[in-house]
């Protein structure tokens, strides 16, 4: 679990805009739930919700927060690393795109699967998918498929605050210089990314949940509408 300050958190939205082929005109309608956080209903697409970010970023403890209150089926990308990933990461040595390839296309039809066998509207998976082009590997998911549609819910943060955090976890094997070669690899969404919103995460860890959801959830009222 990270550790978080008490700060502010903002967000911003990266030109999220629903592409043409996934509008329509039937009427919009959300419910409230015991907790008081607002639910839209069932929309007309299945969703693959990307939980991206560096190291320490809070991509677990956001993609389980989301995954809870909407009652999805949840992903830990690190846990389909293989063995040789891990050794490299544990030892503070940076993966290579080869590295990652087959662990993007692994995750890639998890989700997949894991939507279609739990018969859901949507599925959350965490993976840092720090370049584009690993994004665009998560991206072929709904290629072929006009009812599923993919987002990134990019955590950001500084350098020195997500280091901080890395440095208090216990027992997790990210070390120190990992978040240095994240933060040297990550390319940030850019403009023509429609699919990625983007959640600030110096706030406190309750501010950066409930904004990551409240994100996800107009994009579930908007496809719903």
């Amino acid at each position: 679990m990270l550790t978080y300050e008490g700060q502010r958190s903002s967000a911003s939205i990266h030109g999220v805009l629903m592409p043409p082929s996934h509008t329509n005109t039937t009427s919009m309608s959300s419910s409230i739930d015991a907790s008081g956080i607002r639910r839209a209903s069932p929309g007309h697409h299945r969703h693959i919700w990307i939980i991206t970010g560096p190291a320490g970023c809070g991509k677990t403890s956001v993609a389980q927060y989301i995954a809870e209150h909407l009652d999805l089926p949840y992903i830990e990308g690190d846990e389909f690393h293989p063995a040789s990933n891990v050794r490299k990461m544990a030892q503070g040595i940076p993966l290579t795109d080869a590295d990652r390839w087959d662990w993007l296309v692994l995750l890639r039809k998890t989700a997949v699967e894991r939507l279609t066998k739990a018969d859901k509207s949507g599925v959350v998976l965490t993976c840092s998918a720090l370049k584009h082009k690993y994004r665009d590997v998560i991206r072929i998911a709904a290629y072929n498929d006009h009812d599923l549609i993919v987002h990134f819910v990019y955590l950001h943060g500084d350098e020195q605050t997500l280091l901080q955090r890395v440095r208090a976890r216990k027992g997790h094997y990210m070390k120190d210089s990992m978040v240095h070669s994240q933060f040297a690899t990550l390319e940030e969404p850019e403009e023509d990314e429609r699919d990625c919103l983007s959640v600030d995460v110096s706030g406190s860890l309750p501010q950066v949940q409930h904004e990551a959801l409240r994100q996800v959830q107009a994009i579930l009222e908007q496809d719903s509408s």
